[in-house]
């Protein structure tokens, strides 16, 4: 069974004017499915077939280029576009909220953190918050397409927030301000859901 670009869970201005309707149609309509016609391509005829993402990711071979940054590509942004809402913004609650301050001091500490590791990544890649087993969490950043998932990337963890911090992510409405990017991107994280992923992979 072939993967299938996943649709946006919302219009592609609903995250204005923090993410502009044109970076999103251009990054969901064109980026990530082209990463996903690739990987397709990449996996067809292998033993890679009719398997899950998330176990083609924990078990790959890092030095397999095409499904790695294909892979990569499907995986982050569909997990991307689920963690923001239209409704998005304050505070996480329950569960991850005390996982979160348990970690980081609070919330602030968590911000400051994630937008370090979101401003500081050279070049293009993600900014990660992790989940590992029994609960604790952590902020890590990985290069291009790569991900938590992969065998010897970032905190080693499932990731359940992250943010794309390549350039077509935000350039036609930032330019080269990445940490106003950052800084906006709190406005529309799902915190909801960010929750339920915390539930299910803690």
């Amino acid at each position: 069974m072939a993967f299938e670009l996943p649709n946006l869970p919302y219009a592609s201005d609903a995250l204005e004017p923090h993410i502009d309707s044109r970076t999103m149609e251009i990054h969901h309509g064109k980026h990530h499915n082209g990463y996903t016609t690739k990987l397709n391509g990449a996996i067809e005829g292998t033993d890679l077939e009719g398997k899950s993402i998330e176990d083609i990711l924990t078990n790959l071979d890092m030095g397999n280029a095409g499904v790695r940054n294909n892979g990569g590509g499907f995986y982050n942004h569909s997990l991307f576009w689920s963690i923001m809402s239209p409704n998005g913004g304050g505070t996480p609650s329950g569960a991850l909220a005390n996982a979160i301050d348990s970690a980081f001091g609070s919330f602030d500490g968590f911000k400051e953190k994630f937008s370090s590791a979101a401003g500081t990544r050279f070049g293009s890649g993600w900014a990660w918050l992790c989940v590992q087993k029994g609960g604790e969490v952590e902020v890590c950043s990985s290069p291009n397409q790569d991900n938590p998932l992969m065998p010897g990337v970032g905190c080693g963890g499932v990731p359940i927030l992250g943010l794309d911090v390549w350039e077509h992510a935000y350039y036609l409405n930032y330019q080269n301000r990445r940490p106003d990017y950052v800084s906006a991107f709190f406005n529309v994280i799902n915190w909801e859901k960010v929750s339920q992923l915390y539930e299910a992979n803690k």
